[in-house]
C-alpha cells in the first residue's frame, strides 16, 4: 500500500509538472506574439531595410525541453518571408531571450521557422565567421568540361565572371491553345499596354541575357528567342527551306549514323510529332588535318539578323571540340560545341546579319572535321532565324512567330520527349503543361540522375545546368501610389528536402533571397527608396520546385498596378533590374563554387571620332563608373567595326580609350561600337558612330547624335482617370520594342477585373501585339552619313556628351549636322529635379552659339526641337534666346500632324519633291508621334517646308545673319533615301549659297 501510495504522488508529482511546462509553454507564446503585434518599431529593427511584415506572422509552439536544457520557438511559415541576416537573428534570440523568466537563463534557445533554425536561412554572402557553414548547400556538378558553346572569335575571356557556367531562364507565359474555348490566347490579360505573356521579354532578350552571356555563361531557354519571323532549315536530309548542305570528305569519309535526328518533314506537327525522331545524322572521324567539312548554305528569304542553331547528335565517340564557323555580313565567327552533351534538339550560337539570297561564300555555317581529339563530329541540321509558328492544336496553328508561343510548343520543335517534359497531362490541358514543362525541360537538360520528375535516371541532354531562373510579373492593383513590389519564390520542401543528389534545398532560398535583395537595393538606390521588398516564399510553385537544380520565380512588380509600371515601362528601370538580375545570379555561383568574382564594366560614354587631313580617323570614348559595383571598374576595351550598312566584325581589344584606323577605303562607311571590359566580361555596347574618309578633305562634316533618349510613355494620374497617355507621348523604346499590345483604353481604377477578356482598370487594345516597335537604335550617323556622303562630303560622328565636354572642336568642321529625333527632357525618378534628355542644355548650347558665330552651316531636326525649349524653359530662359536670335525659329505647337509629309515653300528648295516621314509604328524606323510646327523668328529667317496636311511651319532656315536649318521632323524618319540624299544636298547648298 506505501508503494502505491509513493507511486501514486510521484504520478500526481509529474502531471502537475506537466501541466505547468504546458502552461508556461502557452504563456511564453502569447508572450512573444504580444511583443510582435505591439512593438513594431522594435520589429522594424529586425527587418533588412523596408519589408512589409506579414499580418499572419505569429510562434506557432512553445517546447521546453527540461532534460535537454532546451526551449525551442517555432514562428509560423509566415515568418520565413523575412530575408535573414547575422543581425536580425541575433536581434530575434536577444528579445526572445529578454522575454523568458529568470528561471530559464540556462537553457539553450532555439528559434525555427517553416522547419528551419534561423541561422540556416541566411545566404553564405551574408554570414559572418561565427555561423557554420552547410555543405550540403554546395549543389555537386560533374567536374567543369568544356561548355556546351564557346565563341572563340572573342577577344573576351572573363575569367571571373560566368565561364563555363550553364544558365536556363524563360520569361514568362506566352501563346497558348486553351482547349475549352477553342482558340490561341494569351495566359494573362492586356493590362496597361502590355501583357505578362511578353513583357518580361522585355528585360530578358535586350538586356538580361546579353549581360550573361558576356559574362561568358550560356544561356538556355526553353522558348524562341529570335523575334525573326523568317526561318531558313539546312539539313542532310531534305533541301526543304531552300538551305543546303554540302559535304568534303577529305581523308576519312561521311556516314550516317544509325540513330535518329532532325529532319524537317511537313509542318504544321501535330501532338508528340516529334521532328528530332523523323531524320538521320551524318558522322566524320576526326583528323588533325582540317580537309574534311559540311557546309549549311541557307537562302535567305530578306537581309536582316538570324539566330543560328545547330543540331547533332551526342554518341560515346563525340568530340568536346567541334568547330563551328558562321560566315555572315560582318565576317567570320567560330565557335567550339562540345557534342557530348545538347545531342539532338538546337543549340544556339549567335545572331547574325545575313544579306538576302543564296551565297554559298558569305552566307553559311561550316563543321570542321579537324580536332586534336580522336573520335567522330556529327552533323545534323542548321537552322537560320526563329520563323512562325508551326504547332499544330486541334488542327490550328498559333497565326503568331514563334519567339510569342508558350514553352510547351518550342519544347516540342526542340525535340524534347513529350511524355517527359511537355505533355505531362495527356494532351488535355496546355495551360497547365506550360507551366510544368519549364522544369522538367531544366531537369531533361541535366539528366540523371536529376532527370524529370519520376524518371531521375533518364541520361537526358548531360547539360550541367548550375541555375533555373523564372521571369515573371504579378497581379494586384493597390491604391493610389502604393508599389507592390518584388516577390521571390522558391521551394525546400520537395524530396525531402534535398536534391536528388542529396543536396540540401536550402540552396534555392539563398538563390532567391540574394536575387531579390540586389534588385530591390539597386531600385530603391536609383529609382525609388520606398520599393517594397515582398517577402520570400517557399511554395509549390512548379517552376520553382521541379528543376533540380537551385531554382527561383521571380514576380518582380504587378503589372496590374499602375504605380509599378511606371517604372516598369522604361527601358532604363529593365536595364539597371536586368543588371541587379545579372550581378545576384553571379555573386550566387561565386560562393556556389568558391570563386571570386568581378561584375563586368557599365556602357561607354562620350563617344566620338576625329579625322585627320590625311584621312586617318581616331575613335576616343570614355568610361563610366558604376557606384553600384565597386568591381566593375573597365580594364580594357573592345572595339567593334562594320562596314558599309553591314554586320559588325568580331571585334579587335584595345588597352586604352582610343584607337587610331588608317587606310581605310576612301569609298566607304564606317561604323564603330565600343564595350567595357574586365575579368567579368564584357559591358553592353555604346551607342554608334559612323566615318567616312571621302576624297575630298577640304569639305568635311561633323554628325551628332544627341538622341539619347528611352523612355515610358507619359502618364496621367487623377482620381478616377489614370494610365499610359500615348496621346502626349508614346515613350520611346529601347532598340526594339518588345512588348508593346496596343494603346490603354480603360482609366477608371475602380473598375475590377472580371476576366481576361474584361479584365477592368488599365485594359489595353491588341492591334500591336504582333509587331515589333522600333525605337532608339543609337545607330542614326549611319542614316544621315550616307546622305552626306552621297553630297560628296566626308563626315564624322560624335555623342553630344563629347561635344559638350568639350572633346570635339565644331569649329574643325564646314558642315554640322545635330540629330535630335525625339529627345525631350523627361524627369525619370519621382524625386528628380534635373531632366534627362534635354534639347538644348547649356554647355551644349554655349558650343554651339559659338560655332554660329563663327560662321558654321547648322542643320538640326527633330521631333521636339521647339516643344522642348519653349515649353519647358522659362519665358526668357537662355534656351529660348539662343533659339530665337542665333537659330532663328520659335515654337508655334506640338503635334503638328498625323499625316508624315511636307512639301517645300522656299527658294532654292522648289525643286525638291514632297518629302513623307514615318508616323505609323514599324520595324525599321521609330514613329515620329509629334511632330513640331516652327515658324521663323524674324525677317533673315523663311519657312522652308510645310506639312501638308494644315499648312503650318514645318522648317525654317536662314542663310543670313545665321547659316541654320531647323526641321520639326527627325530627317532619319524620311521614308526612301533618295528623298534624303536630295534634301541633304538640296539643304547643304542653302547654307553654302548663304551671305553674311
Amino acid at each position: 500500500m506505501k508503494y502505491i501510495n509513493v507511486f501514486s504522488f510521484v504520478l500526481f508529482a509529474l502531471i502537475v509538472f506537466s501541466f505547468n511546462i504546458k502552461a508556461q509553454e502557452d504563456s511564453l507564446r502569447k508572450t512573444i506574439n504580444t511583443f510582435f503585434t505591439d512593438t513594431i518599431e522594435e520589429v522594424e529593427a529586425m527587418k533588412t531595410g523596408k519589408y512589409n511584415v506579414s499580418a499572419d506572422m505569429s510562434v506557432d509552439s512553445v517546447r521546453i525541453a527540461t532534460q535537454e536544457n532546451i526551449i525551442s520557438v517555432r514562428f509560423n511559415p509566415a515568418f520565413s518571408h523575412i530575408p535573414f541576416r547575422p543581425d536580425n537573428v541575433n536581434f530575434m534570440y536577444t528579445k526572445i531571450r529578454e522575454l523568458l523568466p529568470d528561471t530559464c537563463d540556462d537553457y539553450t534557445l532555439k528559434i525555427s521557422t517553416n522547419g528551419y533554425e534561423l541561422e540556416k536561412l541566411i545566404p553564405y554572402v551574408y554570414r559572418t565567421d561565427s555561423i557554420e557553414t552547410d555543405s550540403l548547400r554546395i549543389v555537386n556538378l560533374p567536374d567543369k568540361q568544356p561548355a556546351l558553346t564557346e565563341n572563340v572569335s572573342t577577344p573576351l575571356a572573363p575569367e571571373s565572371g560566368l565561364k563555363g557556367d550553364h544558365i536556363a531562364l524563360w520569361h514568362s507565359h506566352g501563346w497558348y491553345y486553351e482547349r475549352e474555348l477553342d482558340r490561341w490566347e494569351y495566359q494573362r490579360a492586356r493590362l496597361l499596354q502590355t501583357v505578362e505573356d511578353l513583357y518580361p521579354m522585355s528585360y530578358t532578350l535586350p538586356f538580361l541575357i546579353p549581360m550573361l552571356e558576356n559574362a561568358g555563361a550560356t544561356v538556355l531557354l526553353p522558348r524562341e528567342r529570335d523575334t525573326q519571323t523568317n526561318e531558313v532549315v539546312a539539313d542532310n536530309d531534305t533541301l526543304i527551306q531552300n538551305g543546303t548542305l554540302l559535304t568534303i570528305s577529305g581523308d576519312n569519309s561521311w556516314f550516317t549514323l544509325d540513330k535518329k535526328a532532325f529532319a524537317r518533314g511537313t509542318p504544321p506537327y501535330q501532338k508528340n510529332e516529334n521532328p528530332f525522331r523523323k531524320g538521320s545524322a551524318i558522322a566524320i572521324e576526326t583528323s588533325e588535318k582540317a580537309n574534311a567539312f559540311a557546309h549549311w548554305i541557307p537562302d535567305i528569304p530578306e537581309k536582316g539578323k538570324y539566330a543560328v542553331y545547330v543540331s547533332y547528335v551526342a554518341t560515346d565517340s563525340s568530340i568536346t571540340d567541334a568547330h563551328y564557323t558562321v560566315h555572315h555580313a560582318g565576317g567570320k565567327t567560330r565557335f567550339r560545341v562540345n557534342q557530348q552533351m545538347g545531342g539532338r534538339t538546337w543549340v544556339y550560337l549567335g545572331t547574325f546579319h545575313f544579306e538576302a539570297g543564296y551565297n554559298p561564300m558569305d552566307s553559311k555555317v561550316v563543321l570542321s572535321g579537324k580536332s586534336q581529339n580522336e573520335g567522330i563530329v556529327t552533323a545534323d541540321a542548321v537552322r537560320f532565324g526563329g520563323g512562325m509558328g508551326k504547332i499544330s492544336r486541334n488542327g490550328k496553328t498559333s497565326g503568331r512567330a514563334s519567339y510569342q508561343e508558350a514553352a510547351r510548343y518550342y519544347l516540342q520543335y526542340a525535340g524534347m520527349p513529350d511524355s517527359l517534359v511537355y505533355n505531362l497531362n495527356e494532351d488535355t490541358a496546355d495551360y497547365i503543361d506550360d507551366y510544368q514543362c519549364r522544369g522538367e525541360w531544366v531537369n531533361y537538360l541535366r539528366g540523371d540522375p536529376y532527370g524529370p520528375t519520376g524518371h531521375s535516371n533518364v541520361s537526358g541532354l548531360d547539360i550541367p545546368v548550375d541555375l533555373s531562373f523564372a521571369f515573371h510579373t504579378d497581379a494586384g492593383n493597390l491604391p493610389g501610389d502604393s508599389i507592390k513590389g518584388t516577390l521571390a519564390i522558391f521551394d525546400t520542401q520537395e524530396s525531402s528536402r534535398e536534391f536528388p543528389g542529396g543536396e540540401s534545398r536550402l540552396a534555392n532560398r539563398d538563390f532567391a533571397d540574394m536575387v531579390q535583395t540586389q534588385i530591390v537595393n539597386d531600385i530603391r538606390r536609383k529609382y525609388d527608396s520606398t520599393w517594397t521588398r515582398r517577402g520570400l516564399w517557399d511554395r509549390k510553385y512548379s517552376e520553382a520546385y521541379r528543376p533540380n537544380v537551385p531554382a527561383m520565380l521571380l514576380e518582380l512588380l504587378s503589372h496590374q498596378n499602375f504605380a509599378d509600371m511606371k517604372f516598369g515601362m522604361d527601358p532604363e528601370f529593365r536595364f539597371d533590374v536586368s543588371r541587379a538580375i545579372y550581378k545576384g545570379m553571379l555573386k550566387f555561383l561565386a560562393y556556389q563554387n568558391n570563386r571570386d568574382y568581378i561584375v563586368q564594366p557599365l556602357p561607354v560614354d562620350n563617344v566620338f571620332t576625329t579625322m585627320s587631313d590625311s584621312g586617318t580617323v581616331k575613335l576616343s570614348w570614355e568610361p563610366v563608373i558604376d557606384s553600384l559595383a565597386p568591381s566593375a571598374d573597365p580594364e580594357s576595351y573592345i572595339v567593334y567595326k562594320r562596314t558599309g550598312a553591314h554586320g559588325f566584325d568580331n571585334g579587335t581589344k584595345v588597352d586604352t580609350n582610343a584607337i587610331t584606323f588608317n587606310n581605310l577605303h576612301r569609298d566607304t562607311i564606317y561604323s564603330f561600337k565600343v564595350t567595357a571590359v574586365n575579368a567579368g566580361g564584357e559591358s553592353m555596347p555604346s551607342e554608334i558612330v559612323s566615318v567616312h574618309t571621302g576624297d575630298n578633305q577640304k569639305r568635311k562634316a561633323l554628325v551628332i547624335n544627341a538622341f539619347d533618349r528611352v523612355s515610358a510613355p507619359a502618364t496621367i494620374d487623377m482620381k478616377n482617370f489614370r494610365g499610359f497617355a500615348n496621346f502626349k507621348d508614346e515613350g520611346v523604346p529601347y532598340k526594339t520594342g518588345l512588348n508593346y499590345v496596343g494603346r490603354q483604353y480603360l482609366y477608371n481604377p475602380d473598375i475590377p477585373w472580371e476576366d481576361d477578356d474584361d479584365p477592368g482598370f488599365g485594359t489595353s487594345y491588341a492591334n500591336m501585339e504582333t509587331t515589333l516597335v522600333s525605337g532608339n537604335t543609337f545607330d542614326f550617323p549611319l542614316i544621315h552619313g550616307k546622305s552626306i556622303k552621297k553630297a560628296g562630303w566626308s563626315f564624322v560622328s560624335a555623342s553630344d556628351e563629347a561635344v559638350r565636354r568639350g572633346d570635339v572642336n565644331l569649329n574643325n568642321y564646314d558642315f554640322v549636322d545635330i540629330i535630335f529625333g525625339e529627345e525631350k527632357s523627361m524627369y525619370k525618378r519621382d524625386n528628380d529635379s534635373i531632366p534627362k534628355y534635354r534639347v538644348m542644355p547649356e554647355r551644349f548650347r554655349e558650343k554651339l552659339q559659338k560655332y554660329i558665330r563663327d560662321d558654321g552651316k547648322l542643320f538640326i531636326s527633330g521631333a521636339y526641337v521647339g516643344t522642348d525649349i519653349f515649353e519647358n524653359e522659362p519665358v526668357d530662359s537662355a534656351s529660348i534666346r539662343f533659339a530665337k536670335e542665333e537659330m532663328k525659329y520659335f515654337h508655334r505647337t506640338n503635334h503638328a500632324t498625323k499625316v508624315g509629309k511636307v512639301h517645300p515653300v522656299a527658294e532654292g528648295f522648289q525643286n525638291l519633291d514632297d518629302i513623307a516621314f514615318n508616323t505609323e509604328f514599324n520595324e525599321d524606323i521609330y514613329k515620329c508621334e509629334s511632330p513640331d510646327a516652327i515658324e521663323p523668328a524674324d525677317a533673315t529667317a523663311q519657312t522652308i517646308f510645310r506639312y501638308n496636311a494644315n499648312n503650318m511651319s514645318a522648317g525654317v532656315g536662314s542663310n543670313k545673319d545665321s547659316k541654320v536649318v531647323v526641321l520639326g521632323f527627325p530627317f532619319e524618319t524620311i521614308i526612301g533615301r533618295k528623298q534624303r540624299n536630295n534634301l541633304m544636298k538640296q539643304l547643304i547648298k542653302y547654307l553654302e549659297a548663304g551671305k553674311r
